[in-house]
């Protein structure tokens, strides 16, 4: 029998079909659309290692995506869950357009169904996910004991009131320090010490994106070596010597491209994670000469400036956002555009942490705004001058997403504002905005497209005037 195939015997025998088809699981593969059960419409996805064998204990990890990219989400950590031989699963009935509560039941069904087909170690099960279904992953171990760990990819956790030591979990954060995020991680951070919470965190010069095969496994191979601490599995020199080189390679690598704050965090990852395994003398001598070196110094003080110079920013955001909305303040379009223009100094500057702070600041404006736009249309009543507002900020944060250049015309025009819808139009055309088809649809927009104006913008950016204007 080829070794890629497992017939389901006993336990692993399924009847989801009317006929009672038996159900044959590949591994090595993503395996798609498995039913939950038979009374409720839920599936999941599944990826089973090539190592697998029906006999002795398997850790599972459970990925939740909010934005229905479940294969995306396997794809990215198929790799990872072969080489360290997690079972891997993902729910398909994962939304963020419906309650957290409903997600948490349709994310524990899963669990239970994937833990009554293979033999799961109970001991090591985990949760993942990136951004929103990282803010996920966080809750399910406040709900089901059995869940030991998280990997909260660009997640900062969801709930920190519900931290508790009755129910403690491992968490690790992956996270970029260009993404907006990364600094409510290092609150969390400082949450999960102060409550004894096993953690660590695997910090990258990035933004907000999914991390590169090595991070995520290193995010696996944490988990495996804290199970060998505790005493969940035996021990494995060559594991553990493979895996402490590992890192060392990297911190190495981080120093030689001048990431000194990189390599100091991931020293510091490295003592507390080998200091139940072995003598870690060598690492807190190399973490102190790192902290003394004169290059690390300037990187920390100046990263600390930005930190400050970030919070300040931030409560400008809040407060001026705010206040615009209640006063539909469309005259302080001019202050943000000079925020943004701050925003891309900070871009080009030639200090790093300053480059980084821009990166997060842009990433927080657009969330800020993006939150906003939520809370409105989640009210009884739509306030489509707030609406129109938010777009055009979002204009001039997100030049290139030319919905909201939409937004502005359909609303204004529902109005009869041709005038702002008509700028609007053009702006978006001179952005490099082509789509006719989505102009011929965009609701409230009937008259707009029959007036000369409308036209002439169409034939000078188009060459698609619907109505041809001839002067008599």
């Amino acid at each position: 029998m080829n070794r890629k195939y497992i017939p389901l015997v006993a336990a692993l025998f399924i009847f989801n079909f009317i006929f009672s088809q038996k159900l044959v699981l590949k591994k090595g593969i993503i395996l798609d659309s498995i039913a939950v059960a038979d009374s409720i419409p839920e599936t999941f996805s599944l990826y089973i290692p090539t190592n697998f064998e029906n006999k002795g204990k398997w850790p599972g990890l459970f990925d939740f995506d909010t934005k229905g990219k479940e294969r995306q989400a396997m794809g990215i950590f198929k790799r990872a869950a072969e080489e360290e031989n997690y079972i891997l699963a993902t729910s398909n009935g994962i939304h963020d357009s419906i309650k957290v509560s409903r997600n948490v039941l349709v994310a524990g069904r899963m669990i239970a169904k994937v833990s009554s087909l293979f033999p799961l170690d109970s001991s090591r099960l985990y949760t993942a996910g990136y951004s929103n279904g990282g803010r996920l992953a966080s809750l399910i171990p406040i709900f089901f004991k059995d869940i030991a760990g998280v990997v909260s990819v660009s997640s900062s956790l969801a709930n920190p009131d519900l931290i508790t030591t009755r129910n403690p979990f491992h968490f690790i954060g992956i996270v970029g320090k260009e993404d907006y995020v990364y600094r409510a991680l290092l609150r969390d951070e400082k949450l999960l010490n102060k409550n004894k919470f096993k953690n660590n965190f695997i910090i990258s010069a990035g933004g907000k994106e999914w991390p590169d095969h090595a991070d995520l496994q290193k995010a696996l191979r944490l988990f495996t070596l804290s199970a060998m601490a505790k005493g969940e599995i035996a021990k494995d020199s060559l594991y553990l010597s493979k895996s402490y080189k590992t890192d060392l390679k990297q911190i190495k690598n981080l120093k030689n491209n001048k990431r000194m704050l990189l390599a100091e965090k991931a020293l510091a990852e490295m003592v507390k994670v080998y200091r139940i395994h072995m003598n870690i003398d060598s690492l807190k001598t190399a973490k102190r000469n790192l902290q003394k070196d004169k290059l690390y110094r300037t990187q920390k003080k100046s990263e600390k400036a930005a930190f400050f110079k970030e919070d300040l920013l931030k409560e400008d955001y809040i407060y001026y956002l705010e206040e615009d909305l209640i006063t539909y303040n469309y005259n302080n379009l001019g202050w943000w555009n000079y925020q943004t223009d701050e925003l891309n100094k900070f871009l080009k500057s030639e200090s790093i942490s300053e480059r980084q702070m821009g990166k997060r600041l842009y990433g927080y404006l657009n969330v800020l705004i993006e939150d906003y736009f939520v809370t409105l249309k989640a009210g009884d009543v739509t306030d489509d001058e707030a609406l129109i507002l938010l777009s055009m900020l979002k204009t001039i944060t997100e030049p290139k997403n030319y919905e909201y250049y939409l937004n502005v015309i359909s609303l204004s025009s529902k109005y009869e504002d041709y005038g702002t819808a008509r700028f609007y139009l053009e702006e978006a055309f001179k952005k490099g905005f082509k789509d006719k088809e989505k102009l011929d649809n965009l609701e409230h927009t009937a008259l707009l497209r029959i007036t000369p104006e409308y036209n002439k913008l169409m034939d000078k950016y188009l060459d698609e005037a619907r109505y041809h204007i001839t002067d008599e």
